[in-house]
């Protein structure tokens, strides 16, 4: 690909950049609208996104949302900890449990026009597909519909797997994580493109700068804490994150891109069956199967994407 020629995306709906302060960290978050569009019927969209992404990554799909109702919707995106523009101190290692503070205060706050005092619709992709669902189950009252696309949870681990974890989270604190930097905004935009090749390359091009920033040595840097990648000693329990998903009383819709393969995550630890049954204990499930598109569904259609989520929020 010539990177060089691609003229970037040209969003239809540009967002509005805002930090927040929340938890001692100013919180990066992208709003589309203001609070005063948000009516009982059509309250917030909040989105949340996946482990080495950014909130600009729901670009594609508010500007489809917005194609197929107008610039109606009040919706928001935020950073994660240590992701895009929430910076964080010097850190070696992140919590799944931060993640849920961080969310519960996003959305009680004032500046947001969020005071906790009426319901949001909820989407979380991957990784924010998990944190949304756990969320969902212990603050019920705070949730109207909820979206996870593809926030798999992880394969099931046992007591037993503790002790080689926690070797390897102390052997890999040794060493400095890194992450690999780029001569230029169009490597980085390739790069997009070479993890996922169904990644229209206007919409790289767009994402790139979103997803890496220019810095003092004259390289592209990913806007990623690379302490992200360390293993996490604290094993995945399936037994207490399914507590929480049985407590879940919104309305839940699962998406997934009919082309996304797991096995490539976790070969056969974590069979499908493993899934379907521990998605079966959320009391009010949607699947839907989105063609033509894999585990970034939001940027491969991001149209059906939004169509989908209208025909759940607009359900009576």
């Amino acid at each position: 690909m010539d990177s060089t020629a691609v003229t970037p995306y040209s969003p239809r709906r540009p967002g509005t950049d805002r930090f927040v302060p929340v938890r001692g960290l100013d919180y990066h978050v992208i709003t589309w609208g203001d609070p005063s569009l948000v009516t009982p019927d059509r309250p917030a969209l909040f989105m949340v996104h996946g482990w080495m992404d950014v909130g600009a990554s729901f670009q594609f799909v508010v500007d489809a949302l917005a194609e197929l109702e107008g610039e109606t919707r009040y919706i928001l995106a935020a950073d994660w900890r240590g992701f895009g523009l929430t910076r964080v101190p010097p850190t070696d290692s992140y919590w799944f449990a931060d993640y849920l503070g961080d969310l519960d205060a996003l959305l009680h706050h004032v500046d947001l026009g969020l005071h906790g005092e009426s319901p949001v619709d909820l989407l979380g992709h991957s990784m924010g597909g998990n944190v949304v669902m756990s969320y969902a189950g212990v603050r019920p009252e705070r949730i109207r519909r909820l979206v996870n696309l593809e926030g798999f949870g992880l394969p099931e681990t046992r007591p037993h797997h503790a002790p080689k974890r926690l070797r390897q989270w102390l052997d890999e604190l040794r060493t400095d994580a890194s992450l690999r930097d780029y001569a230029t905004v169009e490597a980085v935009a390739e790069r997009l493109i070479k993890n996922n090749p169904r990644l229209d390359p206007t919409r790289a091009a767009w994402l790139a700068t979103h997803w890496a920033e220019p810095r003092a040595d004259g390289r592209w840097h990913i806007l990623g804490d690379p302490a992200h990648k360390r293993a996490n000693p604290v094993l995945y329990r399936k037994e207490e994150i399914l507590e929480t998903w049985k407590l879940i009383t919104a309305p839940v819709l699962w998406v997934e891109g009919n082309e996304t393969d797991v096995t490539k995550w976790w070969g056969n630890r974590y069979p499908r069956e493993d899934f379907e049954a521990r998605l079966s204990v959320v009391p009010k499930v949607e699947k839907t199967l989105l063609t033509d598109c894999g585990h970034m569904l939001h940027h491969d259609q991001p149209t059906a994407l939004a169509e989908r989520l209208l025909s759940f929020l607009q359900a009576a």
